[in-house]
């Protein structure tokens, strides 16, 4: 089947999806030769120049190796992929790899403790200001999201080390769509307004109490994700048949 020209994606969106999906998915596994460029074209009914586009644009952020002369190869991602790549897994939550959104988790709590801490040493009255405003957070999952990476983002930018902001710049779009699942369950709505609480009770006693708080909230994180998760299994989307 090919494109549909009335398709709601742009030829050269509909590229990248069909081509990332296939790869999370495994139907082009690391170390697979996709097919040569004549004919993936004529299978997604998209033109060489398009198809060339979005193929140069997935080499540049680590997904596939292009040999001139010879196959495009699979790259095995992980490995050779950098923090862009993880703008592109946030459009496909669907189809990310088993384990990928807990490793995500994983990082942020190595992160996000330390942060907190020198952010609280720096800018104490910034961070409680804007917790004072948690108390009158609506019910509703894309406030809860919105504010909570808005704190994450203003320990970054407080915490005299600017490095930590441009590192959660690149998990933006990707923590994003998880908040998204994530804040939609009330217990984890729950489990964020104590958090906040605590965070303010903390910042109050010391530097290394907000770590604590900070800690623990991101390991409950992780458990109430890993539940909801395993209550879920999305389908992975594949166009076309890509691969059949």
């Amino acid at each position: 089947m090919k494109l549909n020209p009335h398709q709601l994606l742009r030829p050269a969106q509909f590229v990248e999806k069909a081509l990332v999906t296939a790869i999370l998915d495994g139907t082009y596994a690391t170390g697979a030769s996709l097919p040569n460029e004549r004919r993936l074209a004529e299978q997604m009914g998209v033109t060489r120049p398009t198809l060339r586009e979005i193929l140069r644009h997935l080499a540049d952020e680590g997904w596939i190796t292009i040999h001139h002369g010879k196959p495009t190869v699979v790259n095995d991602y992980w490995q050779e992929g950098g923090l862009r790549l993880l703008s592109t897994l946030s459009k496909y939550a669907d189809c990310l790899p088993d384990g990928f959104s807990t490793h995500l988790l994983e990082v942020r709590l190595t992160i996000l403790p330390p942060m907190a801490r020198r952010a609280v040493i720096f800018r104490p009255k910034v961070i409680l200001d804007f917790l004072d405003k948690a108390r009158n957070l609506a019910e509703n999952t894309r406030i809860y999201s919105d504010y909570d990476w808005k704190l994450q983002m203003l320990m970054a930018r407080n915490s005299n080390n600017p490095v930590f902001s441009l590192i959660l710049n690149d998990f933006f779009s990707i923590f994003n769509s998880m908040a998204l699942t994530y804040f939609s369950a009330e217990k984890a709505r729950q489990a964020s307004r104590t958090y906040y609480r605590d965070l303010a009770r903390a910042i109050g006693d010391s530097p290394k109490a907000v770590e604590q708080v900070v800690e623990r909230a991101m390991e409950k994180s992780i458990s109430i994700w890993q539940e909801l998760k395993s209550r879920s299994a999305g389908a992975c989307f594949n166009p076309n048949g890509i691969g059949e």
